[in-house]
């Protein structure tokens, strides 16, 4: 009795836990497939997949918001990528003086009130015309993606042994070649990481597409936020859910490269 009285709290817990994480995603499938749902019903009245079709109508503005979604996205993962690279290998290799200084740095666009941020970079965008188009909100989504990217990408160069490189060294490589065949094939799944991050947050942002985009750029996450504020709850979870579907594939391709050595690396 005592034994079983003694996991009381912890099931209590993990109850509570369970339906803060699970419960938002339950009413979301929920209204994916109500096509009628009201008060004082606490489920739907109707279930159906009218609203799947008409999201999924070839004359939707689902595809074309999903492929700007997808084209900013990369695009924001090449221009991190380009910057990422070289920062990782220098803050981890090099010895820089205010290393630890400049790894806070990149974190710094996250330590502000975004809507601040992004009113005041809509004025300055709109003053040198990158307001509204795809390379405005590609630089407003990479200034956050280089969080990730960055300090992803400093742990996994922090996480290959140096001897490796120089064993290439001592066998006549250059440094150059050193890197390139030895380094950052090593070094790639770490980075594969970064970019799939930078990717997600890219895929998912909306504030700073919000103010920079709007109304010549439409994202996927633009399109739910429209649908909701309509009051078209079925359009926007189902806008919801595939937004979902990228993020846990990823995660668990991530799982996979991102392994506790890289992790421990982080911010080291």
């Amino acid at each position: 009795m005592r034994s079983g009285l003694a996991w009381l709290p912890r099931g209590i817990l993990l109850g509570l836990i369970g339906f803060a994480v699970f419960g938002p995603l339950v009413n979301l499938v929920l209204w994916a497939f109500a096509e009628q749902w009201y008060f004082p019903f606490k489920l739907p009245v109707v279930y159906g997949l009218k609203f799947w079709s008409q999201v999924f109508k070839p004359s939707s503005d689902v595809f074309e918001t999903l492929a700007t979604s997808v084209l900013i996205a990369s695009f924001c993962v090449v221009t991190c990528l380009a910057l990422a690279v070289p920062a990782g290998f220098a803050l981890s290799r090099g010895r820089l003086p205010w290393r630890g200084a400049i790894l806070l740095a990149f974190l710094l666009p996250q330590a502000f009130p975004s809507l601040a941020v992004y009113f005041n970079v809509a004025r300055i965008f709109y003053t040198i015309g990158l307001n509204g188009t795809i390379a405005g909100v590609v630089l407003v989504h990479a200034v956050h993606g280089l969080v990730f990217a960055v300090w992803i990408a400093a742990a996994a160069f922090a996480a290959i042994d140096p001897d490796l490189e120089l064993a290439a060294r001592n066998i006549g490589a250059s440094r150059l070649r050193s890197f390139a065949t030895v380094t950052l094939p090593l070094a790639a799944p770490g980075i594969m990481a970064s970019a799939i991050f930078v990717f997600l947050e890219s895929l998912d942002e909306f504030t700073g597409t919000y103010f920079v985009g709007v109304p010549d750029v439409t994202t996927l996450p633009l399109l739910m936020f429209n649908a909701s504020l309509a009051g078209n709850y079925q359009i926007a979870a189902i806008t919801a859910l595939i937004l979902l579907i990228p993020s846990v594939g990823f995660m668990l391709f991530i799982e996979r490269f991102l392994k506790a050595d890289v992790l421990a690396k982080i911010g080291g």
